[in-house]
């Protein structure tokens, strides 16, 4: 019998704790600068700089918790690796064009003549939407065990609306904090409406999650593994009925909590995210491939380790520095 001292056991499962956590900041501080392009055709040509100046100093950054978790799954879970992304090739490349897309015209709106500002807000938006779209039907999949029917790709689709209107609801929370005035107030307004989508969407896997196999139902449904689970769906309750009384408030007097909501989102994504983790542990492939299955040889993994634990503390470094130099509200936007 293996113990947690094997190396066949504590290093598959940290390498699905470093992936997992990647992908969860990743959701995280992306979601937001997504959810803010996704936003776009709700703001007006000056609050659209606003927008984008509140993300300028992050967005790129924010995208190399997605390229870590990416490489993380294909240098200790190669068999994954290659399942997931055969399953998934096409909302895969469709992700990719939109954030090629996003990246170009992030870019060319600066630069580009006056009369061409609009086309690049609006490729801004549809490489956004493209990224949004893409990522919710690639974990509707997921959720489904990646594998294709009319039914499983239904509930993708499904999924690709609420996970894009949940990233307009966090952006909408992050717009809120970086901004003031009117488009503060507009931005209250449109986490009033996203909220309601992330609800569904949670509510909507939550649904499909525990009939995907008896083990995960027996999981949800037995004692004491129940147990184990029922803080989640608990906590995450109370943080939407904090959430929803935060927005009915704002703007608080004198903006000094305006970065609440969207710690309260955060922490809304992180008891989602979690109950995900716990319903498909130890698969990494849903109900085909456990971590264990596939990983690399202990000896390779433990050489990544040590990769690892230089390039993690760098990546969360920057990260950290860029925030905090760049707190506070958005400034005007200028390239001059």
């Amino acid at each position: 019998m293996h113990t947690f001292g094997d190396p066949t056991v504590w290093l598959p499962f940290v390498f699905a704790a470093l992936m997992g956590v990647s992908i969860l900041i990743y959701v995280v501080l992306d979601g937001f600068d997504l959810g803010v392009g996704v936003l776009f055709p709700f703001a007006e040509a000056d609050e659209k700089d606003r927008m984008i100046a509140s993300i300028g100093p992050f967005w790129d950054a924010n995208e190399t918790w997605l390229v870590l978790a990416i490489g993380l799954m294909l240098v200790a879970f190669p068999a994954a690796h290659g399942t997931i992304l055969t399953a998934l090739y096409l909302p895969v490349t469709i992700m990719l064009i939109g954030l090629i897309l996003r990246g170009v015209a992030f870019e060319f709106r600066a630069k580009a003549p006056a009369p061409q500002k609009r086309t690049w807000n609006n490729a801004f938006f549809a490489g956004s939407l493209m990224t949004s779209l893409s990522q919710g039907f690639m974990l509707g999949m997921y959720v489904m065990g990646l594998e294709w029917s009319w039914i499983n790709a239904g509930f993708g689709l499904l999924t690709a609306v609420f996970l894009t209107v949940g990233y307009s609801f966090i952006g909408a929370t992050w717009v809120i904090h970086k901004t003031d005035e009117h488009l503060q107030r507009k931005a209250v307004d449109w986490a009033k409406g996203g909220i309601w989508g992330l609800i569904l969407g949670i509510g909507a896997i939550s649904l499909a999650t525990p009939f995907v196999s008896t083990r995960i139902f027996d999981k949800w449904f037995s004692w004491p593994e129940a147990a184990y689970l029922a803080p989640l769906p608990i906590l995450s309750g109370l943080i939407v009925v904090w959430l929803w009384s935060m927005l009915r408030q704002m703007p608080f007097a004198n903006d000094k909590w305006s970065w609440l909501p969207f710690v309260a989102a955060t922490a809304l994504w992180i008891m989602a995210f979690g109950g995900m983790a716990y319903s498909f542990y130890p698969y990494v492939v849903p109900e085909q491939l456990t971590i264990y299955e596939a990983a690399s040889a202990p000896e390779s993994l433990f050489i990544i380790l040590m990769g690892t634990c230089i390039v993690l503390p760098t990546i969360l470094g920057y990260t950290v520095l860029a925030y905090t130099i760049f707190r506070g509200k958005a400034t005007e936007l200028r390239y001059d």
